[in-house]
């Protein structure tokens, strides 16, 4: 027999995206014919799909550490690296996808369903990508982006029509035996039922699914026995069968008190007050059995619900019940909501929405948050100069600088941005018309580099012009041409 698995951890890695590729164009009498590098390609993502023919979460147990394919580098001569391929997990109807913290990510219902779980990393753009009039033959390339990584708890809730509730040893199995073609363990012991068996049930033209879930015993919702375990499948049924044992031969017990239990334990559960009920005697072909359901049945009237007296043995009463469960179900299906096409959202960028947010944690680090600041980092080769530079000059471009210099970041202060933390170092440079030197590096991270900031710049030619004629003491440092042009253009240090 099969074994049947309803809850799993699952540790899903996604596909890293491919590098870009650094190549420049040679040939005979043309040994420099501009960058060539393509696109790496993207990594493959992990999706989840719901398939009417799995019904149980079996394959991933036995194999809980899912990847997906990485991309391929890019190459020379404009070949872009091949994409990673996506995975694709079939999991049952009824599954739902959780953080380890019990968050609800999704819930999966209905053949086709899909779900992308985890997500390829971003191939890494190549030099010919990046070329711009400035920059015309970038001696960088970007790094492939490394896809989602995470852990999930992937639950099975069955998506059955009605589910039979009852003690251990209530007859609940050899019920499902006989009205459908389920063929579920049967003994005379308790606890014989150690997982949920679905069955199909046909009623004339109506078909509906029929969950035999394990034993409930007083205490099942706080955990006791396999209650908790085995709750859940019934979340999800249009009908609630109480199948009452009527040929106990517990002097303790009756068919009132059983149902209360029950009741009392599905109010502790929650979520099932709206189920409509029926109440099924079984075991009515024992003399004992028959006796005991007459003697109750005006009792259990109280409840309000149809009573069927039947025998899994002889199959006494077994028509009239499955035909009023099918009248039940219809009637639950008429009742139910249409469901509609999923919605496509748009949600477009707020009007003050800058793409990133600053704040300064407890240990004086200034923490820069946005998916672009953080992806860009991610991609950035930073033992290559030229790669940090350009990384600058977007981080400019897009106000981080200008930011940290208004919320009082100060020269040599620690910032992280995802994994990476830096030591700011305000330059009037970075974001600016800059043009870049020779390939590989960048002129503003030489060390050996002194510039004069901005406010010094600005003081040495206000002195200059009021100087007395002839008057050269100071000249050593005075800036060149470009710093002077560079500091009519900025009057403050804040940008990289």
């Amino acid at each position: 027999m099969a074994t049947f698995v309803d809850r799993v951890v699952l540790h899903l890695q996604a596909g890293d995206g491919g590098h870009g590729c650094i190549s420049i164009h040679r040939e005979k009498f043309k040994p420099f014919g501009g960058p060539d590098g393509g696109n790496g390609g993207h990594g493959g993502g992990i999706l989840m799909e719901v398939d009417p023919n799995v019904h149980t979460l079996l394959d991933f147990h036995f194999h809980p550490h899912i990847k997906a394919t990485n991309g391929k580098g890019g190459a020379g001569n404009n070949r872009e690296g091949a994409n990673g391929g996506d995975l694709v997990l079939k999991v049952p109807s009824g599954t739902v996808v959780q953080t380890l913290d019990g968050e609800v990510i999704a819930d999966l219902v209905g053949a086709g369903t899909t779900l992308e779980i985890a997500r390829g990393g971003r191939g890494g753009r190549g030099n010919a990508a990046l070329a711009s009039a400035r920059r015309k033959a970038p001696g960088f390339a970007e790094l492939g982006e490394p896809g989602d990584r995470l852990d999930v708890v992937v639950e099975l809730k069955s998506v059955a029509d009605v589910g039979l509730v009852g003690f251990p040893s209530a007859g609940k199995s050899s019920l499902i035996s006989v009205i459908s073609a389920a063929k579920p363990k049967i003994a005379d012991y308790p606890f014989t039922t150690l997982v949920p068996n679905l069955g199909v049930v046909q009623a004339g033209e109506h078909v509906f699914t029929v969950a035999d879930v394990p034993g409930l015993i007083p205490g099942a919702a706080a955990g006791k026995g396999l209650g908790l375990e085995f709750l859940r499948h019934i979340e999800r049924t249009a009908v609630l069968a109480h199948v009452v044992d009527t040929a106990t031969l517990e002097t303790d017990r009756d068919p009132v008190a059983d149902i209360e239990a029950l009741e009392a334990e599905l109010a502790q559960y929650g979520g099932l007050e709206d189920r409509p009920r029926i109440i099924v005697l079984n075991k009515i072909d024992v003399p004992d059995g028959r006796d005991l359901a007459d003697i109750t049945t005006p009792d259990l009237e109280k409840f309000g619900w149809p009573i069927y007296q039947v025998s899994a043995a002889t199959r006494e009463g077994l028509q009239d019940l499955v035909y009023a469960l099918a009248r039940m179900v219809e009637e639950h299906r008429a009742a139910a909501p249409v469901l509609e096409p999923t919605r496509i959202v748009l949600r477009p960028k707020a009007v003050d929405d800058s793409g990133f947010e600053i704040a300064q944690d407890r240990a004086g680090v200034w923490v820069v948050k946005g998916t672009k600041p953080e992806r860009w980092v991610r991609q950035t080769m930073f033992d290559n100069a030229e790669a940090v530079g350009y990384l600058a000059d977007r981080l400019a471009r897009l106000g981080v600088e200008e930011k940290l210099g208004k919320l009082g970041a100060q020269p040599g202060d620690p910032v992280r941005i995802g994994e990476r933390e830096f030591d700011w170092q305000p330059t009037i440079y970075a974001g600016k018309d800059f043009t870049p030197g020779n390939r590989f590096t960048d002129e503003r991270l030489e060390d050996d580099i002194t510039r004069p900031r901005a406010a010094e710049r600005l003081a040495a030619r206000k002195a200059r012009r009021e100087r007395p004629e002839g008057d050269t003491a100071g000249d050593e440092w005075l800036p060149d041409e470009r710093d002077l042009r560079a500091a009519d253009d900025d009057d403050d240090d804040d940008d990289l």
